[in-house]
């Protein structure tokens, strides 16, 4: 499927020719800690994409409490009606729709177990999802027979899901140690018992060498192939910024580091977004320069091309002036610059002006405990 070209029709030296259709697809992945997304955010975020080739969504924010930690219980109503819409709103523009259920600390598909997954699933069904992920992250996998156990659930729940696509995030979905060091030192040969037991249409979500992958290059990308039987579908932790830490600074700049030749070793590309939804189109937008430009793609070429197309040319403009502060320096070290960069944004009416307020003003900020707790 050939995305719509983010080449402006104005560049003078534009070479046709010399431009790649996109074949890799890409999506959003609702799944970062702290406060969700609104459902107009989302509808307009899907509106957003949608023309620049991406073609999934997957409801997963760790702040729904009843796809987590209270997956046994139903949803309130409010949800899936604020849901159906988005549902809806997904297929009227081709989008996929998909929903991301963490059964946690789910061991054993007894009685229980099985009823409550049998109601979610009906639900899952009414909203018309196409797309279901398992999720198994954020819990204990220093365990017997984990891989086992889990590829026993997944396919419980991939025999009764009305949907056409499965996607199970492994507990280990990361070479990073941190994931030891949190929830236990990781069986001997995980990813391929789990890659050998799982049927060949479940695909397994990755997100590289580390959680937040600073790179993520083909040859890691083949290592992981073999190891799961499949090509990866990635779950690509940036623009992101949840967590205690990542919430100090907004994640601006275009994206770097994902060679166009992933496309052929993944089996999909979904984004993680920043809890800004405006501003996180500005780097969606430069991931789809990154696999159409190839070897021409430059990111702060594609940065200045998103920001713009984003934000307008005067907001782009001031924006492309502040990444420092807002990317690098941070929050908490920004002093008096703060209320400088306040009188600055404080006149547009726009969205992302209205994000970077709301920022400056610690309206993003979470704790270690609300990650712990969600």
């Amino acid at each position: 499927m050939t995305a719509e070209r983010l080449i402006t029709d104005t560049r003078a030296d534009k070479d046709v020719n010399n431009e790649r259709d996109m074949d890799v697809e890409l999506g959003i992945i609702e799944g970062f800690y702290g406060r969700p997304w609104t459902i107009e955010e989302r509808i307009d975020t899907i509106s957003f994409l949608a023309p620049h080739g991406y073609r999934f969504y997957l409801y997963a924010p760790k702040a729904d409490p009843f796809l987590r930690r209270r997956w046994r219980e139903e949803h309130p109503a409010r949800v899936v009606e604020e849901l159906s819409r988005v549902a809806a709103h997904c297929e009227d523009n081709a989008i996929r729709f998909g929903v991301g259920l963490s059964p946690f600390e789910l061991r054993d598909l007894d009685d229980e177990a099985r009823d409550a997954l049998s109601l979610k699933l009906e639900l899952f069904s009414r909203l018309g999802a196409r797309d279901l992920g398992i999720l198994f992250d954020d819990m204990r996998g220093d365990l017997p027979d984990l891989a086992v156990g889990q590829a026993r659930i997944v396919d419980w729940i991939a025999s009764r899901f009305t949907g056409d696509r499965v996607i199970v995030c492994p507990t280990y979905y990361t070479d990073d140690p941190v994931l030891d060091r949190v929830f236990g030192r990781r069986p001997d040969r995980y990813l391929e018992t789990l890659g050998d037991l799982l049927d060949p249409s479940i695909e397994v979500f990755w997100t590289g060498e580390e959680v937040c992958s600073r790179e993520i290059s083909p040859a890691h990308l083949d290592r992981v192939s073999d190891q799961l039987r499949r090509r990866p579908f990635l779950w690509d932790n940036y623009p992101v910024n949840d967590g205690q830490r990542m919430t100090r600074f907004l994640h601006l700049r275009a994206f770097t580091g994902r060679s166009a030749a992933n496309a052929g070793r993944i089996a999909a590309h979904g984004v993680n977004p920043a809890l800004q939804a405006t501003l996180s189109r500005i780097p969606a937008l430069s991931l789809v320069d990154s696999y159409m430009l190839g070897e021409r793609y430059a990111y702060g070429t594609a940065f200045v091309r998103a920001a713009e197309n984003v934000l307008g040319p005067e907001l782009a403009a001031l924006l492309r002036e502040d990444l420092l502060w807002f990317q690098d320096v941070g929050l908490e070290r920004l002093g008096d610059k703060a209320e400088f960069l306040r009188g600055r944004y404080q006149d547009f009416d726009h969205p992302a002006a209205r994000e970077i307020l709301a920022w400056l003003d610690g309206a993003y900020a979470i704790t270690d405990e609300v990650v712990r707790t969600q």
